[in-house]
């Protein structure tokens, strides 16, 4: 049976919770341990399906069709271990399922309660798959003290005393402030995060303490001893110059150790840091670097982009150069001629994106690389960009649009070459979409076959014809103008099994110009670069040395 380790939050949000749990996932798997890594976040959304960037971020996609909080992107990322639906809960998605068992009639009768129903239903939810791995590692969403919390810290506080002693170990993050004026590190904050823990019944068994250097002993020994805590057990967490710098830096501090203390597991298996010693060595020693636009509308928050800023660090790691990623809105291409503002760049990313702002500039972007031979990706909503674009300036497709647009603004103003997706195939069942369904969950989410064209970028990069990849949309290329595109000089390189859903578009011509209708990012990792991140940077990397 698994042992579990839950990591909590105090003082204030966004100190790396996520990074910590990856980064400790990834050093038990060095040890030789299995993983699988949970989050529990106390929002009251079923998920982030339906919020907007800017309130939470990117959606990271599952291949079995969930939509979840950007950090189990970095959990995938550090591990290699594919999340699934049940690795991510909500309070949304917590009570939905009391409320809809209390309808079926399951309670008997009984009053339903935060405590056991809620609570049991938390527990359910934790105790999924655990008999499959060694440690099943779950953080909980927020800080503690939150209102919303609180039922979870009581889930975990009981799910602990449930199972054997020896079994639940404790993790806490706080925040070691510097207050300049006295030249001194605070602990005060972190005290009182822990007495918080506390008197909701939860001791935390290791302090991870965000600060911006290490720690005196004299500071270490403190809160050792407010907050009930061996000294080897509070644990340094400094600000890193890559978060690819976490596994080792919290190995150094003795991060998994203190781990493995705390179950008594002696003696431990060394770890193997070799592959974190050489992502270490390609991020800090690179032998060039390029400078990539991503033309999208979030721009301001670089969390609603975190998985392709990623995917195309791993991309510089393949190719030994340090990707630069320069943020474009595509809104100012609404505006003012993109030439200035692209030229001096190496290649052109557009991202996906839902609505009308901000699109024509995408497809400004698109027509730019394409006639002056820019290398380009472009994902989800960013393929749709520039297919439109070839449709409307190459294919003779004046008024080339999407049904979206039009659907958004209530009129019919564009021939959509891009229509609301109405049905697909899903394994072995049919799938039917209404534009007026209900917006959560409703999109074609997960992971989808594509068949490649025989001699294509798409097969050369991936080095096969067969691929399945990670989908969110539900709008999409209409396959009745491919015949009138192919014509014009673009190529459909990737369609569904069926033939009925375009997948990839290129263009033979251009060095690099490739669309895609999934989201690679979502599969890269920086020991395993995406094929697609990994030739796009190398498209990159040449017309860097070319200029």
């Amino acid at each position: 049976m698994a042992r579990f380790i839950f990591i909590t939050g105090g003082v204030v949000s966004s100190l790396g919770k996520g990074l910590a749990s990856a980064a400790l996932g990834a050093l038990l798997q060095a040890r030789g341990y299995s993983v699988r890594l949970r989050k529990l976040d106390p929002y009251l959304n079923v998920d982030p399906g339906t919020m907007s960037p800017f309130e939470h971020g990117e959606v990271f996609v599952t291949d079995d069709g969930a939509e979840t909080d950007l950090d189990l992107g970095h959990y995938e990322r550090f591990t290699g271990v594919a999340a699934r639906k049940t690795d991510s809960i909500s309070s949304g998605r917590i009570y939905t399922n009391v409320l809809e068992k209390e309808r079926r009639g399951d309670y008997l009768g009984k009053t339903i309660q935060v405590i056991p129903h809620v609570t049991n239903e938390i527990k359910d939810f934790i105790s999924i798959g655990e008999d499959e791995v060694d440690f099943m590692l779950c953080e909980i969403g927020g800080t503690v003290g939150d209102i919303e919390g609180l039922p979870f810290f009581e889930a975990i506080r009981q799910f602990s005393q449930d199972k054997p002693r020896g079994q639940c170990v404790f993790m806490h993050l706080t925040l070691l402030p510097f207050v300049k004026a006295s030249g001194e590190l605070k602990t005060k904050p972190t005290q009182h995060s822990v007495k918080e823990l506390r008197s909701i019944g939860l001791a935390p068994d290791i302090l991870v303490c965000r600060s911006e250097g290490s720690i005196p002993a004299k500071e270490r020994e403190k809160l050792a001893l407010f907050c009930n805590v061996r000294p080897e057990s509070v644990i340094a967490a400094q600000d890193l110059k890559s978060i690819y710098e976490a596994p080792i830096a919290y190995h150094r501090e003795g991060l998994d150790q203190a781990v493995l203390d705390a179950f008594g597991i002696a003696p431990a298996p060394k770890p193997n840091l070799d592959k974190w010693e050489d992502v270490a060595d390609r991020v800090f020693n690179p032998e060039g670097e390029v400078t990539v636009a991503i033309v999208g509308k979030y721009t301001q928050l670089e969390d609603a982009y975190k998985s392709i800023a990623e995917a195309l660090t791993h991309g510089g790691m393949a190719n030994r150069v340090k990707v630069n990623i320069e943020w474009v809105d595509a809104e100012l291409f609404d505006r003012e001629d993109p030439a200035p503002h692209l030229e001096n760049y190496d290649a052109i990313l557009v991202p996906g994106g839902f609505g009308e702002r901000g699109t024509e500039g995408k497809i400004k972007a698109a027509q730019y690389a394409r006639e002056h031979k820019i290398p380009y990706l472009g994902i989800c909503l960013g393929m749709q960009m520039a297919v439109i674009e070839a449709a409307r300036n190459v294919a003779g497709v004046a008024k080339a649009g999407s049904e979206e647009f039009d659907h958004e603004a209530g009129e019919k103003r564009f021939e959509p070459v891009v229509y609301h997706l109405k049905e697909w195939v899903q394994g072995n069942q049919k799938v039917n979409r209404r534009p007026d369904d209900a917006k959560g969950g409703t999109m074609r989410l997960g992971a989808y076959d594509a068949v490649l064209a025989e001699g294509s970028k798409v097969a050369k990069a991936y080095g096969t014809t067969t691929i399945d990849e990670r989908h969110r949309h539900r709008y999409e290329v209409d396959v009745t103008y491919k015949a009138k595109l192919e014509e014009a000089g673009l190529r459909f390189s990737g369609m569904s099994p069926d033939d009925r859903l375009p997948e990839i578009v290129e263009w033979p011509d251009h060095p690099w110009f490739i669309g895609v209708q999934f989201h690679p990012e979502l599969k890269s990792k920086p020991f395993d670069p995406h094929p697609l991140f990994r030739d796009f940077v190398r498209a990159a990397k040449e017309v860097s040395r070319l200029v």
